[in-house]
């Protein structure tokens, strides 16, 4: 029904920038708030990033001020711009969607597959 699929990642040294993208298919009239996770290995995942509808935003307290989230709703695609990367934003990122509303009606909590962002010191 729907898909969302993450795209962009890499390997960048430390101190440099990265945009990863995630892309949502599938016969969608709205999403609701898309966010960004990420997963080190050994570690649980975490929020990063969140985006209203309305296009408000909010950020973990670790990347504020060097990420960026943004939304381009006629494309149904969320945006990460990570700039001044260092080696412990090493992780695989991850969209989600906290709700999407379909022509039939809404569905859940819908998860990407991710994509490795690697930041060598």
């Amino acid at each position: 029904q729907v898909q969302l699929v993450e795209s962009g990642g890499g390997l960048v040294q430390a101190g440099g920038s990265l945009r990863v993208s995630c892309a949502a298919s599938g016969n969608i009239f709205r999403i609701e708030d898309m966010e960004w996770f990420r997963q080190a290995p050994g570690k649980q995942r975490e929020f990063v990033a969140r985006i209203t509808s309305a296009g408000i935003t909010n950020y973990a307290d670790s990347v504020k001020g060097r990420f960026a989230i943004s939304r381009d709703n006629a494309k149904n695609t969320v945006y990460l711009q990570m700039n001044s990367l260092q080696p412990e934003d090493t992780a695989r990122y991850y969209c989600h969607a906290d709700q999407v509303f379909l022509r039939h009606g809404p569905v859940y909590d819908r998860w990407g597959q991710g994509t490795q962002v690697t930041v060598s010191s």
